[in-house]
């Protein structure tokens, strides 16, 4: 069964740079890594809010990424106050997850 999640923050306006540099670096990873059944994306909302959405069949593979260790580890610093998490119920789709 395939989890959706969707996390959502808002950073400080003089980390935005900071917390991108951190986000892509993830991505870096997961595409070294190409960990099966794990779909992920990451938007920046027309402030400095970001949402997560991650799908998963199983654990999802983030706590064991070196570079997902090191986002997480300064977030509290970056954000105004802490992520939003919320279990997903997909409701329609097209093409993007």
């Amino acid at each position: 069964m395939t989890i959706f999640q969707a996390i959502r923050y808002t950073t400080h306006p003089a980390d935005i740079a900071e917390n991108e540099r951190l986000v892509r670096a993830v991505y870096d990873e997961l595409a070294d890594s190409a960990p099966e059944g794990f779909r992920y994306a990451t938007l920046r909302l027309g402030d400095s809010t970001f949402l997560h959405l991650a799908a998963a069949d199983g654990e999802p593979p983030l706590p064991s990424l070196t570079a997902f260790q090191e986002f997480r580890a300064e977030l509290p610093r970056r954000v105004e106050a802490p992520p939003q998490r919320d279990d997903v119920l997909m409701v329609g789709n097209y093409r993007l997850l």
